[in-house]
């Protein structure tokens, strides 16, 4: 019986050795747990600074649009300041000197139009027979002339466009269609 109990005891037996035990696969279960607890406090405090993040972008966004509707016209209102300026001088003037006003007052228009020029707004000045346009024009009245219907017959008042939104129609006089009778 002794040979039997021999080869018994030769034969290998795996049990797990300390070295094994070492690896983070072998851990034991108050260590993974403490890993576990670990690795969801950092999970934490990633979502917190994330949240923080995108909160100060929407607030610095929100100040960037506040300012930007707050001082959109400040280029134009400084482009403006001469044509003031202008203005008062031709009210203090008292020489009476016509051409010395009419001078001033075209300094003042050009200034005026540098201004609408920098800031790109256009004039909508329409020709005599020209199409009505409403997305341009604004017929005040119709009157009887020997030109096509829904042309234009006379401009009141120029209309202007700042890019490509209409400001002020132009204000025109439109030829109307003939008696059907």
């Amino acid at each position: 019986m002794q040979p039997e109990n021999k080869t018994e005891i030769e034969t290998p037996v795996h049990e797990p050795s300390d070295h094994t035990a070492e690896t983070p696969a072998e851990a034991t279960v108050p260590e993974l747990q403490a890993r576990i607890h670990e690795l969801e406090g950092q999970l934490k405090d990633e979502q917190l600074r994330s949240l923080a993040t995108e909160q100060n972008l929407r607030r610095r966004h929100q100040e960037e649009i506040q300012n930007t509707h707050k001082f959109a016209g400040q280029k134009f209102a400084t482009a403006m300041l001469p044509v003031k300026d202008y203005l008062e001088m031709a009210l203090q003037d008292q020489s009476g000197n016509f051409d010395a006003l009419k001078m001033g007052v075209e300094m003042t228009l050009n200034e005026l139009n540098k201004a609408f020029e920098q800031s790109k707004v256009t004039e909508i000045n329409p020709k005599v027979g020209d199409k009505l346009d409403p997305h341009h024009h604004q017929a005040l009245q119709t009157v009887d002339s020997d030109q096509e219907p829904n042309t234009i017959v006379n401009t009141m008042k120029k209309g202007y466009a700042l890019a490509d939104r209409v400001l002020r129609p132009a204000m025109v006089t439109v030829a109307k269609a003939a008696d059907a009778s």
